[in-house]
């Protein structure tokens, strides 16, 4: 059977793209948003403000522009570190899990769970109109997961085709495309979830590859956090039914807490991944994950994959990187599973 050989999760977020002294963009935009979720309630900036009004110092020092700078610096350290790894396991396919924001699936159709089994994974940069109707402080952060000009990555379709029938054999019911929705109201490429890793870990020359699209956020239909626990176990027996030569690599994109950064519910997920505690992580009201927030799901199956393996997680780092006093900004992490060390 093929063998698992690289398990990673990393943050994908646009701050990671944005030089710090750039963050105050998006600064911008939360204070205008009208609807933070935090800890399952939905509140203005104003009400967010007041609600964490015993943190606002801590908040106040860490968008301080010293602090700014060195939390994007340790942030770039994790994913060199990350990218280091990947290309030391000399993978020869890899499976991403990640999510769509509406980029490529719209209202017509938002499935829960889609296998990507096309020839080619395209890169496509957005056009002027579609640059034009990004929010605040997110294009510049554009290169961080599409290199201008684009980029064609191989994809893998005779492998994800096998994960589908494993999948499906397992229960789950899969969406298959081997070619992305298009049109003028979404782009033509790979979500930048995708993308991020492709360019960011991969260093834009990846193996072969299967996208594996979770829908994670996007009500009534998301997947709820324990299917994704099921979908991890059940990703580690369809990859055990691939060709015996494949060294393959698992890695899932996004999270944690964002745009309102919660270090105590990041700090409890991540403490329950690395004692391969499923019933907290089950646990985790659904509302928990409202917002942004949803993506730490996508590292849920990578978690499950990896206590089936008895892999011990490394958290290489979690830098908490605000924004704003509210504590608004992106919570972002970045870890391996392997092996354990012989004694």
């Amino acid at each position: 059977m093929a063998e698992i050989v690289c398990a990673l999760a990393c943050s994908h977020g646009p701050m990671l793209a944005t030089p710090p002294d750039m963050w105050h963009l998006r600064a911008g935009a939360d204070r205008g948003n009208p609807r933070h979720w935090y800890r399952g309630k939905a509140l203005s900036y104003d009400a967010l403000l007041a609600e964490r009004a015993a943190d606002a110092a801590t908040f106040a020092a860490a968008v301080e522009d010293d602090e700014k700078r060195r939390r994007h610096a340790t942030c770039q350290r994790a994913l060199d570190e990350l990218a280091r790894r990947f290309a030391e396991a000399r993978v020869d396919l890899a499976i991403l899990i990640g999510n769509d924001q509406r980029e490529v699936f719209q209202d017509d159709l938002t499935p829960m769970l889609t296998v990507y089994a096309g020839e080619r994974i395209e890169n496509v940069p957005l056009g002027a109109a579609q640059i034009a109707r990004l929010p605040p402080g997110v294009a510049i952060a554009e290169e961080g997961h599409c290199p201008p000009g684009g980029a064609s990555y191989p994809g893998a379709p005779e492998h994800a085709d096998r994960l589908v029938e494993a999948l499906a054999d397992a229960h789950f019911d899969v969406s298959r495309s081997v070619r992305l929705p298009g049109g003028d109201d979404r782009q033509h490429g790979i979500p930048h979830a995708f993308g991020f890793l492709y360019r960011r870990i991969m260093r834009d020359a990846p193996p072969p590859s299967i996208p594996l699209f979770l829908n994670v956020g996007v009500a009534p239909n998301q997947i709820r956090a324990s299917r994704c626990l099921a979908l991890g176990h059940a990703l580690r027996d369809a990859i055990a039914r691939l060709p015996a030569d494949l060294r393959v690599a698992v890695l899932a994109s996004g999270g944690m807490t964002h745009f309102v950064i919660d270090e105590a519910l990041d700090r409890r997920v991540l403490a329950a991944m690395a004692a391969h505690d499923e019933a907290t992580l089950a646990a985790e009201p659904e509302n928990h994950f409202n917002g942004n927030t949803a993506e730490i799901k996508s590292w849920y199956p990578v978690a499950a994959l990896a206590r089936d393996h008895g892999w011990t997680m490394d958290l290489v780092d979690y830098v908490p990187c605000y924004r704003t006093e509210a504590g608004t900004g992106n919570a972002m992490a970045f870890a391996s599973w392997s092996a354990p060390a012989s004694p």
